[in-house]
């Protein structure tokens, strides 16, 4: 009996879902969906500069689940750059960070910087 999936936990949603070509070549049906909880990866690791077991500790899931999803997020990043196809985030299996409290105990952040997750 397989394991049930233990669900990431996110606290920031994507502004911006859809980054693609700006040369109009855009083949629609080549698009590539990055998950929210890749996302959230992307975003702790490279742009707030935490460890990946930091990382772990946040979303509430296991290292080694961390460098998979960041591996798998790194390459469709890198596909849709050097081949020009459209990334959509969207989707996937999370739960977004206490947003009726103060601060989340995860982040820190205050219920200001959190989105609501509706829309995916």
């Amino acid at each position: 009996m397989a394991r049930p999936r233990k669900r990431r936990r996110v606290c920031s949603l994507p502004n911006i879902k859809a980054f693609g070509p700006l040369n109009g070549g855009i083949n629609r049906k080549a698009s590539i969906i990055l998950s929210i909880e890749e996302f959230e990866v992307i975003r702790l690791i490279d742009l707030e500069g935490l460890e990946q077991e930091q990382c772990a500790e946040r979303m509430g899931v296991a290292r080694s689940t961390i460098q998979r999803m960041y591996t798998e997020a790194k390459q469709k990043v890198a596909d849709s750059i050097v081949n020009g196809k459209v990334l959509r985030i969207e989707g996937g299996d999370y739960i977004l960070c206490e947003i009726d409290r103060e601060q989340c105990p995860s982040c820190g952040r205050g219920p200001h910087r959190h989105g609501r997750g509706r829309g995916f």
